[in-house]
C-alpha cells in the first residue's frame, strides 16, 4: 500500500501552502536490498527519500504521496506501486513526480517513454533529485541519454551475471539454489575470502537417497512415494520470511527427474560435472528415469485419482468428461469431487459446479434401481427373445441349402480334378493352384454354415445372460467390488451423464438399449399374455396400409375397442411378416388359429379375426386362400360365432364383418 510521507522541513505543509504538489517514486532491485543491515528499509531507500525531499523543497512543491517498491525490478512496468502511482497522478491535480534517478522509473527506453507519456497525458512533470531533466529540449536530450545508459546497465549487467554463472556451472559450481538434500552455505577460505558453496543436508538427504532407491524398484508410484515422504518428515528449507512446509506433490517428479543428485550441474540447456558431493548412485538414477518413462514420465499417470466411475460419467451441461479433483481442507482433509473437464480446462463455457464423488456413486447406485426388470417382464422377454430367435433359426433352412448345394458342387470339383490329374490331363502345378482355389471356396462355405447355427445360438446365450444381470443388476453392483461396478457400467452404459438437477440420464450400451427399452418390455408382456383381450367394448374400424405391392391393400376390420395387446397368434404374425412365406412361419401361424378356432371361444374369435386381417393386409394369395380355408372352419356348427364373415371389399380388398345373427 502506498503511504503517505512526512514531509522533512524543505517539503513540509508550509510549501503546500504557497506551492504545488508532488509525488515521490522509491525502488530497489532485491528483496536483501530492502532488508539490508537489518533494517525495515535497508539503505537505499531512505537515502532515495531524503534525496526527493530535498529536491522538492527546491521546487516549493509538497510531497503528498510517497510510493514504495521494495524489491522489483525496473525491467518490466508490471509493478504494484507504480500502478499505483499512474492511477493516483490521473485522479489527482499532481504537478510533479519525483524519483532519484531516471533508472528508477525504468531500465529500458520503451518502458520509459510509456511512462513518461502517461505522466504527461495527466499533466505531471517528472523530476530527477540527481539529473538535471525537465521539458526544455536540453532537459529532454538529457533525459534520453540517461534513459539509453540505463537500459545498457541493466542489459550489460545481465550479460556479465550470466557469463559469470556459466562460468561457475563450468567449474562445477551450483549457479542457483541447491535442490532439496543441500544446503547454500558461505565458508572462508585460508586467506579470509568468503567462498559460496553447497553441502550435503545432513537431515534431508537421507529421504532423498531413499525416494530414489524406492522408486527405482518399480513397486512404487510417484504418489506413494510422497506420501511416504511426507510420512517421514521431509519439509522444505526454511527461510527469514517462509517457514519449513511439506513438500509440494509436483516437487517429488522434479526431485526424481534432477540430475544434480547423481553429481551433474544443468544451466541454460548444457550439463557439467558438478563439484559438490553426488547423494545417489549415478545407476540408481538413471534406473530411477527408465520407470518413470514406462509409467509415462508424467509424474506416473496411472495413480492419478483412479476410480470405477473415471471414464464412464460425462458432464450433462456440455457433455465433456467428468474427472476428479482432491480438494484438501485446512484441517488436511482430502475431499474428492468430479469437476467438469470442459469446465476446468475452459474449453467450454460450462458452469456446472463441483459434485462429492459419494454423492455421484450413489446416484448411480440409485439408478440401477429404476433399470432392474422384474421377473415376470423377464420371463416374457425370454419367451418372445426364443420365439424370434427360432423363427429367424428356421428362416435360415433356404441359405443353409443353398450351401449345403454348394458344399457338395466344390467338394465334386475336387473330385474332378484329382481325376483329371491322374489320367494325365491336368499337370501337377496347375492341379496345386486348383486345389488351392477350391479349399478357399470351401473354407468359406463351411464357415458360413457353421455360422448359421452358431450366431443364432451365441446371441441368444448373450442375450439370457445381459436378461440375467438385467434382473439383478441392482444387488450386483451393490454388492460388487469396484472392479465390479466398473465392469457393469461399461457392459450396461456408453455414457452416464450427470445433469444440473443431479439427475442419472445414460445413453446404454446395444445389447442392454433394447432390453431395457420400456416399448420392448411391453411388447414381451403383450406376447405373453394371450388372454387380454376380454371384455364387450365399442367397435372400430381400422385400415392396414401395405406398401410394396402394385396396388395398396385395405382391410377394414369391425373390431372391439380396445386397449388391450394382440394374443400370441397376433404377435406371431407381427414378428413373421417379413417371412411370412416360409413354411415354418406359416405353420406356426396356421396352427395357433386352427387351436383357437376349435375351441370356440369368444375372446378366441376376437383374436383370430386379427390374425385374418394382418394375413390380407400382406396382400399374399397364401394368406387370403389361408385365411377363407381358415373361415370356412369357423362355419362349423360346434364352433360358429354369429359372425365371421370375410368379404371382398372393391377396390380396397378383404373385410372381416359381422354377420347379422
Amino acid at each position: 500500500m502506498p503511504k503517505r510521507s512526512t514531509p522533512g522541513p524543505l517539503g513540509g505543509p508550509a510549501a503546500a501552502e504557497d506551492g504545488a504538489l508532488a509525488v515521490s517514486y522509491l525502488r530497489v532491485s532485491t528483496k536483501e536490498q530492502a532488508q539490508r543491515g537489518g533494517r525495515d528499509e535497508g539503505f537505499s531507500l531512505p537515502a532515495q527519500r531524503e534525496a526527493n525531499q530535498r529536491k522538492a523543497g527546491s521546487l516549493n512543491a509538497a510531497i503528498v504521496e510517497e510510493f514504495v517498491e521494495p524489491g522489483e525490478s525496473g525491467t518490466t512496468t508490471d509493478r504494484p506501486a507504480l500502478q499505483r502511482l499512474l492511477t493516483y497522478v490521473k485522479e489527482h491535480p499532481v504537478a510533479y513526480c519525483i524519483v532519484h534517478k531516471v533508472d528508477r522509473l525504468a531500465r529500458n527506453r520503451l518502458d520509459d517513454a510509456m511512462i513518461h507519456y502517461e505522466l504527461r497525458q495527466a499533466g505531471v512533470t517528472l523530476v530527477s533529485a540527481t539529473e538535471n531533466i525537465d521539458e526544455t529540449p536540453s532537459g529532454m536530450l538529457v533525459h534520453g541519454i540517461m534513459s539509453s545508459i540505463a537500459e545498457f546497465y541493466s542489459l550489460n549487467l545481465a550479460t556479465e551475471v550470466t557469463k559469470g554463472l556459466v562460468q561457475k556451472a563450468a567449474a562445477g559450481g551450483t549457479p542457483s539454489r541447491a535442490p532439496i538434500g543441500y544446503l547454500n552455505v558461505r565458508k572462508r577460505d585460508e586467506l579470509g575470502r568468503e567462498v559460496r558453496t553447497v553441502e550435503v543436508d545432513p537431515e534431508r538427504s537421507p529421504h532423498v537417497t531413499w525416494a530414489f532407491q524406492a522408486y527405482a524398484t518399480g513397486n512404487w508410484t510417484t504418489a506413494q512415494v510422497y506420501e511416504e515422504l511426507i510420512a517421514r518428515g521431509l519439509t522444505t528449507l526454511p527461510t527469514p520470511r517462509h517457514p519449513a512446509k511439506p513438500l509440494a506433490f509436483s516437487s517429488v517428479h522434479r526431485m526424481l527427474t534432477n540430475p544434480y543428485y547423481k553429481g551433474d550441474v544443468t544451466y541454460k540447456g548444457v550439463t557439467y560435472a558438478g563439484a559438490h558431493e553426488p547423494i545417489v548412485p549415478i545407476e540408481v538414477w538413471y534406473r530411477v528415469q527408465a520407470v518413470l518413462s514406462a509409467h509415462n514420465s508424467a509424474g506416473d499417470r496411472r495413480r492419478r485419482h483412479d476410480h470405477y466411475l473415471k471414464g464412464t460419467v460425462y458432464c450433462g451441461a456440455c457433455g465433456s468428461r467428468l474427472m476428479i479433483s482432491n480438494a484438501r481442507s485446512a484441517s488436511g482433509n482430502i475431499y474428492p469431487y468430479f469437476v467438469c473437464a470442459g469446465r476446468h480446462a475452459k474449453r467450454t463455457h460450462c458452469t456446472r459446479p463441483a459434485v462429492l464423488v459419494d454423492k455421484v456413486e450413489q446416484l448411480v447406485a440409485d439408478y440401477y434401481k429404476t433399470i432392474q426388470i422384474p421377473p415376470d417382464i423377464r420371463k416374457a422377454m425370454l419367451g418372445m427373445l426364443d420365439a424370434e430367435f427360432a423363427a429367424l433359426h428356421a428362416s435360415s433352412e433356404t441359405e443353409r441349402h443353398q450351401l449345403t448345394v454348394e458344399q457338395a458342387r466344390i467338394q465334386d470339383q475336387r473330385r474332378t480334378s484329382l481325376h483329371a490329374h491322374y489320367a494325365g490331363a491336368l499337370p501337377l502345378d496347375l492341379l496345386k493352384e486348383e486345389q488351392d482355389r477350391l479349399a478357399r471356396q470351401l473354407d468359406l462355405v463351411t464357415a458360413r454354415l457353421d455360422a448359421l447355427d452358431t450366431t443364432y445360438e451365441e446371441a441368444r446365450t448373450h442375450l439370457h445372460e445381459c436378461l440375467a444381470l438385467a434382473g439383478d443388476c441392482q444387488t450386483v453392483y451393490a454388492c460388487g467390488s469396484d472392479t465390479t461396478r466398473q465392469m457393469a457400467n461399461q457392459a450396461f452404459f456408453t455414457r452416464i451423464y450427470l445433469d444440473a438437477d443431479d439427475t442419472i440420464r445414460t445413453e446404454p450400451t446395444r445389447s442392454f438399449g433394447l432390453l431395457l427399452d420400456p416399448d420392448t418390455q411391453q411388447q414381451a408382456l403383450t406376447w405373453a399374455d394371450p388372454q387380454q383381450h376380454a371384455g364387450t367394448h365399442p367397435t372400430r374400424t381400422l385400415t392396414h396400409h401395405v406398401e410394396g405391392s402394385s396396388k395398396t391393400r385395405g382391410v377394414e376390420r369391425t373390431t372391439p375397442d380396445t386397449n388391450h395387446s394382440p394374443s400370441l397368434a397376433g404377435r406371431a404374425i407381427q414378428l413373421g411378416r417379413r417371412k411370412f412365406s416360409s413354411p415354418t412361419c406359416r405353420n406356426e401361424v396356421l396352427t395357433a388359429m386352427t387351436a383357437l378356432v376349435e375351441r370356440g371361444g369368444e375372446r378366441d374369435i376376437f383374436t383370430v379375426r386379427e390374425v385374418y386381417a394382418e394375413m390380407v393386409a400382406q396382400g399374399t394369395a397364401y394368406a387370403e386362400s389361408t385365411a377363407y380355408i381358415t373361415m370356412q372352419r369357423m362355419k362349423q356348427p360346434a364352433v360358429r360365432p354369429p359372425y365371421a364373415r370375410l368379404e371382398q371389399v372393391p377396390r380396397k380388398g378383404f373385410r372381416l364383418a359381422a354377420e347379422p345373427t
